[in-house]
């Protein structure tokens, strides 16, 4: 059943922030659990002593915008929810294959284990994303269409 939520004003700024919150959450953890034990043995001589606010921001603020274009909007309008997973996972693995795979072909210290565990990550972080603006837009959707004569 295709899904007309798409023609809702509310639909894009909705989407967006379900999906920047789910994302920077499963980031935030994913970095602070997994960065001493995966990142940093491998790569402590390049991380920098802090972290640089304006790019983090700048990339969190951006990703979800891909998440919501390439996976979020296209399963509102196939009114699908595996659309949603597929669409998200596929969009994470690129773009975190992007980055992975470019470290991994010209860097020494870049091992294929950290390439293969942090693309899986962002696959699994953007589909988890995805869904999660879905279902609760699906949802209004449904609740609009109802009321509807």
């Amino acid at each position: 059943m295709k899904d007309n939520t798409t023609r809702s004003g509310l639909t894009l700024p909705l989407a967006y922030l379900a999906s920047l919150a789910v994302f920077a959450t499963l980031d935030a953890v994913w970095l602070i659990t997994a960065g001493a034990a995966l990142y940093r043995p491998l790569l402590d001589d390049l991380l920098a002593p802090t972290v640089r606010l304006g790019p983090a921001i700048a990339f969190y603020l951006a990703f979800p915008v891909g998440i919501v274009a390439f996976a979020v909007l296209p399963a509102l309008r196939a009114g699908s929810a595996r659309v949603a997973l597929a669409s998200g996972a596929l969009f994470g693995a690129l773009a975190y294959g992007t980055y992975d795979l470019t470290n991994h072909a010209i860097m020494q210290v870049w091992s294929l284990h950290i390439t293969v565990i942090d693309i899986a990550f962002g696959a699994g972080a953007s589909a988890a994303a995805a869904l999660a603006a879905y279902v609760p837009l699906r949802a209004l959707s449904a609740r609009q269409n109802a009321r509807r004569p």
